[in-house]
């Protein structure tokens, strides 16, 4: 049975657990594991302690289901893309600009990414679910590799998961290390021209990548 509010009357359950994870991401990309306060987030979001663990078990398994629900927003929008549709270097640009547009408008997952290895993983190993998110940008990239051998259009042959690595990579440090690099440099990151130029460069760096035969 669905537990009821204080005023008798019955929770929406689905909502509540949205509520408290849209929160809980807040808190734990701000302070991290240990820094983030349970009580905060049932402040927040108008509900309980008792509220939050009698859904996700303990601090440590919110901050799991926020590591899960973190992953499975951006395995959802690259799925919505359609890519197996798209020319190979089109799909191949449109998931870039996806996974960069992504992390530019998510820094909170950047954040909860960079806390995660902090701490070696060691959440992420208990969640088979991350683990089988995450298998499905592999073989998207895998597919469109090999549409685009196929093709004609590439061929360097190279491994899925250095491609999304490559590309993880470049769109995950802008969003990361924006301040360190911005004040090292005197650069705005988040300037429109410059993110429209990186987006152009990561994209032109991995097609010419493929598209050379040598390596």
């Amino acid at each position: 049975m669905a537990p009821r509010s204080e005023n008798g009357r019955k929770n929406d359950p689905q909502r509540t657990q949205e509520d408290i994870l849209i929160v809980a991401t807040e808190e734990f990309a701000t302070h991290g594991l240990a820094g983030a306060r349970v009580d905060a987030i049932a402040e927040r979001t108008r509900t309980s302690k008792r509220m939050i663990y009698y859904y996700f078990g303990s601090k440590e398994g919110l901050y799991l289901s926020v590591l899960e629900r973190s992953y499975r927003k951006i395995r959802t929008l690259e799925a919505d893309l359609r890519l197996s549709n798209l020319e190979p270097e089109e799909a191949l640009r449109t998931l870039i600009s996806t996974t960069f547009e992504h992390d530019e408008a998510n820094p909170d997952f950047v954040r909860l990414v960079s806390i995660e290895n902090i701490h070696h993983a060691a959440h992420m190993l208990r969640s088979e679910a991350i683990r089988d998110l995450n298998v499905s940008v592999i073989e998207t990239i895998a597919g469109i590799l090999e549409r685009g051998y196929a093709k004609g259009v590439f061929r360097r042959k190279a491994d899925a998961i250095d491609v999304h690595m490559l590309i993880s990579a470049f769109c995950f440090f802008r969003v990361s290390n924006r301040y360190t690099f911005g004040t090292i440099f005197r650069r705005d990151l988040s300037e429109p021209q410059t993110m429209a130029r990186h987006k152009g460069m990561i994209a032109d760096a991995v097609i010419s990548y493929l598209r050379d035969p040598q390596g």
